[in-house]
């Protein structure tokens, strides 16, 4: 099975071709939307891209986009207000880092070029370090490919009142797959920085997505398919030489900083891009965004190699030396958890943490592109966690395309190992996945998985408090239905200073 894998001729890289010509500015320069995210407290970043009159061409020259971001939703009361430039080297893509703001408010933005107006986007600032915060909202979400359902899920994110999204990762898909597609790509993998640049815009152009961008700042981080399937490090299963797939992921990353609100000082270096930081929002929460694709060891045992990656077990898997974050990250995270001061700790991340019991031919196997296939860098991560002043954390995943509830311990195999964080996994927001009868039979007897649920679609919501988090898992009725409605089948309750899941 894919996570496409979870359960269960490389063209040349390089920039748009010079010989096509390029087009004027579209009569909606503005039909990708606008965005927020990275909110602090006294800033954020504000998101947009020009469109040329033909999509399929470049667009022409450089040109100058007017911003201005006010304290109403009419933009009377404007705050801040400048200029910026979109130049054809970053696809006319518009990163405008806005400091100096007001502590936890809501504030409203709009772009103007050539006297057209873009759309109003709302955002909202972090509250202050030592602010007190009686209540935070966060939607969590993952994997949206194009082709296999609506963004009605994106469209009811879009209403609830939130301080963020958090998008996990996999927000494109860079091959066709799956079944009963009510949607296509219309072209195949992209492995150019054109190709890349187009697949974002053909997401962008979603309008539920849109409304999602525009309702609320989004904080985010990547998975796989934003480069190539169950990528490590510096080859994939489609690509093993490094030389080659750091071409690719250079273009990959370029574009991914293009169409995110990230800031300026985030651009991408060549095959780099540092995407892992840390969100203080007043005195209730710290948010840990982690990167587990750029610097991870490649998979044990050449899984890279075995369709699926389930592998048997092999000296290699539980090897010490082996990172998922790479060492960096890892001494990045835990100088962070000494330092958190929060009274909750945010790890968002890519994928389903917790131990999954896998049988093939009556042998335990394990998934080798998740962290089952790491388990020392999860102990490692874990450890660190339970050393932290801060005892209540929640960690946050996506990827695996169902939902989770589950009680994360240092050793799985041992009953007396403490519960030291709670982790819940969003489901997927179109993705296709196992169904229900096929993950029930995966996680009968796994007594820390206190829930799980496939065959569903649409992302989980934690709202966190000073003495409780309660999680509530937003499913759709029919994700093949752009105007589907939207229910909360089950929601789960985590007490401070008493981790572990529990029904709400």
């Amino acid at each position: 099975m894919y996570r496409r894998s979870f359960i269960g001729g490389l063209a040349v890289v390089g920039l748009p071709s010079l010989a096509r010509a390029d087009a004027p500015l579209a009569e909606n320069p503005f039909g990708l939307g606008v965005a927020s995210g990275h909110p602090t407290s006294q800033s954020v970043v504000l998101w947009t891209r020009l469109l040329a009159t033909d999509p399929t061409q470049p667009l022409a020259g450089t040109f100058t986009v007017d911003w201005s971001i006010a304290e109403d939703e009419h933009l009377q009361r404007v705050v801040r207000s400048g200029q910026a430039t979109a130049e054809p080297h970053w696809a006319h893509s518009i990163h405008v880092d806005v400091d100096g703001l007001r502590p936890g408010r809501p504030y409203w933005y709009r772009f103007t070029v050539n006297g057209k107006a873009s759309p109003v986007g709302r955002t909202l600032t972090a509250a202050g370090p030592t602010e007190r915060v009686p209540l935070l909202r966060f939607a969590f979400a993952s994997c949206q490919d194009y082709e296999h359902g609506y963004y009605a899920a994106l469209r009811h994110m879009a209403e609830e009142p939130l301080n963020a999204v958090l998008f996990l990762g996999d927000y494109i898909y860079e091959i066709p797959w799956g079944r009963d597609l009510v949607r296509h790509h219309g072209t195949g993998r992209p492995t150019t920085l054109r190709e890349f640049r187009d697949r974002y815009a053909l997401y962008k152009s979603d309008p539920d997505l849109q409304a999602a961008h525009a309702a609320h700042p989004w904080i985010v981080t990547w998975d796989d398919h934003e480069v190539a399937n169950d990528y490590a490090n510096d080859i994939s299963p489609t690509d093993p030489d490094p030389q080659q797939f750091l071409l690719l992921r250079a273009a990959a990353y370029q574009a991914y900083w293009e169409h995110m609100p990230l800031p300026n000082a985030m651009r991408p270096r060549g095959p780099s891009l540092r995407i892992y930081d840390r969100y203080r929002f007043g005195d209730l929460a710290e948010l840990f965004v982690l990167d587990d694709r750029q610097y991870r060891s490649h998979n044990a045992c050449h899984a890279e190699r075995i369709k699926g990656r389930m592998l048997a077990d092999c000296a290699e898997r539980t090897d010490p030396a082996r990172t998922m974050l790479g060492a960096e990250q890892e001494a990045w995270f835990a100088e962070a958890m000494k330092g958190a001061s929060g009274r909750w700790n945010l790890i968002a991340q890519q994928t389903l943490m917790a131990e999954s019991r896998l049988f093939k031919e009556g042998k335990r196997t394990y998934w080798a592109d998740g962290w089952d296939g790491y388990p020392a860098a999860r102990r490692k991560l874990l450890d660190a966690v339970a050393a932290s002043p801060v005892r209540d954390t929640v960690v946050l995943g996506g990827d695996v395309h169902s939902f989770w509830a589950t009680d994360l311990k240092p050793d799985f195999e041992a009953s007396s190992s403490p519960i030291v964080a709670t982790e819940f996994v969003g489901g997927s927001v179109t993705s296709q996945g196992f169904s229900d009868k096929q993950l029930q039979s995966m996680v009968r007897d796994t007594p820390y998985i206190r829930y799980a649920r496939g065959g569903q679609y649409g992302y989980g919501h934690i709202a966190l408090e000073p003495k409780a988090a309660t999680v509530s898992f937003r499913m759709l009725d029919d994700v093949c239905d752009p105007r589907s409605g939207i229910s909360t089948p089950v929601r789960f309750a985590v007490e401070a200073g008493d981790p572990g899941v529990k029904r709400s």
